[in-house]
């Protein structure tokens, strides 16, 4: 795959039409112009049963214009670069420009805001992988799941490898590219027969290949995670402590960041409006981003906007420190942006961590939520409630399995009782948290 697509090439070329779609938009009488352009190229398949099922080569490509007429705005896109297209999509922009409303807070960002140091973040590591390859790993990795005791049926093993390239560019002069590289191997697996049937699943993810999880140990963990669910039963109803695993907790760092999001803000639909050097979480607690990070697998050097990132605190010893913004946003609520356009990168929490065993001693007798269903929040009281499944623990010791039931609180309440955060922490997305420990919440069971 990495043959067949010249990530150099691809950037100079996008690069180029982007320049010309600018040129375009300045000739046409835009008072200003972004663009954004990107082009990928993948492998993707997928087995079940020791067969394969699915090989799909994927390339998608595409451009995006938008445009300034005054306080106008205007977009367009299409999937083709051509220079008849380009000039399509200018001249379309241009002409909803024209038609729209003003807006006082939109236009781009301060062009001394502008990204002037883009270093190489180290994120682009191609695989030179060929279908019998991709095909023989998910084989590898679905047989060692399905040969567990216990293991009745498969949904199957799937393996991804994508490269990407995208360009920025807007009429202040700026100009910014990023390559990029994602991989991924999965397998998700049945366990019991009849009502008594449970499924689960596990993977791993990387930007070097060599970085991902051996098949046999993805297997043998879907296998495991699957087996352990064997046997649920609903829990009773009441108000326990809940601890969080860190697949769940990483949820709730997204409930956090998208009621801190500009849009949110300005919308008046989050319940952390005019929140700024509020307390939300015990004092031990911090939690911010490092989009700079080098090879993170949501690294940037620029934002949305080319406005350069930052590290951002978000959480600073337990007071909300920072909105989460761009341009546009900040514009509306009357501040400075965050460089935050499309959202905040590498989020990493400051807190003293706990071993999962003390955590759960801790706990005592409560529940251990390992997945839940349904979205749950209301996002201008921060009311919660969601469908969970997980582990009854007794006297700080996992009993048995619990389904079938529901967690509810408020997010402000549940921040704030945060007893612990843990140090199985899952490394596998641009939000790594280890498990969260709540004081209490309302448990829906029987």
């Amino acid at each position: 795959m990495s043959q067949a697509f010249n990530a150099e090439q691809q950037q100079s070329r996008l690069e180029e039409r982007a320049a010309m779609a600018l040129d375009l938009a300045r000739q046409m009488g835009a008072d200003a112009c972004e663009v954004g352009a990107s082009v990928d190229q993948g492998i993707g398949v997928s087995v079940r049963l020791g067969e394969t099922e699915t090989v799909e080569l994927s390339r998608d490509q595409g451009i995006a214009v938008t445009v300034y007429v005054g306080q106008r705005k205007g977009n367009a896109s299409s999937s083709d670069a051509g220079d008849a297209s380009i000039r399509a999509a200018v001249e379309k922009a241009i002409s909803i420009a024209r038609y729209t409303g003003e807006d006082p807070a939109t236009g781009l960002a301060d062009a001394e805001l502008m990204a002037t140091d883009l270093p190489d973040l180290d994120l682009h590591h191609p695989w030179a992988l060929t279908t019998d390859e991709a095909i023989d790993l998910a084989l590898r990795c679905e047989s060692a799941g399905r040969e567990q005791a216990g293991i009745t049926n498969s949904e199957g093993a799937s393996l991804s490898s994508s490269e990407m390239v995208t360009v920025y560019a807007n009429s202040h002069g700026f100009l910014g590219s990023r390559r990029g590289t994602r991989h991924s191997l999965s397998c998700l697996l049945i366990a019991g027969s009849g009502d008594h049937m449970q499924r689960d699943h596990d993977f791993t993810t990387a930007r070097r290949s060599s970085d991902l999880t051996s098949p046999e140990s993805v297997g043998m963990s879907a296998a495991e995670r699957t087996l352990r669910r064997l046997g649920g039963q609903r829990p009773r109803t009441g108000r326990l402590p809940v601890l969080f695993s860190p697949e769940m907790a990483r949820g709730l760092v997204g409930n956090l960041l998208n009621s801190i999001a500009g849009g949110a803000l300005y919308r008046e639909s989050s319940f952390l409006c005019d929140q700024l050097g509020e307390r939300l979480f015990p004092e031990w607690f911090s939690l911010g981003e490092r989009p700079r990070e080098v090879g993170g697998l949501a690294s940037a050097a620029f934002d949305g906007d080319g406005v350069a990132t930052r590290d951002n605190l978000f959480i600073d010893r337990g007071r909300l420190a920072s909105y989460m913004l761009s341009a546009y946003s900040a514009r509306r609520l009357g501040l400075e942006t965050t460089g935050n356009a499309g959202g905040a990168r590498n989020v990493r929490i400051e807190a003293p961590l706990a071993s999962l065993e003390s955590l759960l001693q801790q706990l005592g007798t409560g529940i251990m939520v390992t997945e839940m269903m349904g979205q749950g929040l209301n996002p201008v009281t921060g009311d919660y409630s969601r469908g969970a499944a997980g582990f009854w623990v007794e006297n700080g010791k996992i009993s048995h399995p619990v389904e079938e039931f529901t967690v509810a609180g408020n997010l402000r309440e549940m921040f704030a009782g945060l007893q612990g955060v843990g140090d199985d922490v899952d490394r596998r997305g641009s939000i790594q948290t280890g498990s969260w420990l709540i004081d209490s919440m309302t448990i829906a069971g029987q």
